[in-house]
């Protein structure tokens, strides 16, 4: 996707102004690392798990390095998307295996990415979110999920041969 979405373009003044205030105050939010607790077991889940905690982690880097609102919020539209494509994936292999938990799991998803698919319009309309404050959430968000939600379904996954 090249740009923003129609009617999001003032999305690019608000991250600028909010990566210098950022900046200014020495930002600081730890990278997402990969360890043992994030794996679930299931390589094709993993491998998606690793690239959402990199694009959470190139989002932050490019808020504190200076790169300009139309860079940062690209990069949070990119990571809108692939949450959403990979949620689906995880749904779909829960289905196939008939997982138990599927709909506390699902519903997860809907709470989650309807939180992030608002993000970018909160930043816009100044709410109390900031872009700090929305990186720690992020942050935070996709780690409690990762390793507590998605390790149910992790050995359930491996009893039935998907590994």
């Amino acid at each position: 996707m090249q740009g923003f979405p129609p009617g999001e373009a003032a999305l690019r003044a608000v991250i600028r102004r909010e990566r210098n205030r950022e900046r200014c105050r020495g930002a600081h939010l730890a990278l997402l690392t990969w360890n043992h607790a994030s794996s679930v077991g299931v390589r094709a889940m993993d491998d998606q798990h690793a690239i959402l905690m990199d694009t959470v982690n190139e989002l932050r880097l490019a808020l504190l390095r200076g790169s300009d609102g139309e860079n940062a919020g690209e990069i949070l539209y990119r990571l809108i998307e692939f949450t959403r494509m990979h949620f689906q994936s995880e749904e779909c292999l829960m289905e196939q295996s008939r997982f138990p938990g599927l709909a506390e799991h699902r519903a997860a998803h809907q709470d989650m990415l309807t939180q992030l698919r608002q993000s970018p319009q909160r930043v816009l309309h100044g709410s109390a979110i900031r872009l700090r404050s929305l990186l720690g959430s992020l942050r935070e968000g996709y780690l409690q999920h990762i390793e507590t939600l998605d390790q149910q379904y992790g050995p359930w996954l491996n009893e039935r041969g998907l590994r």
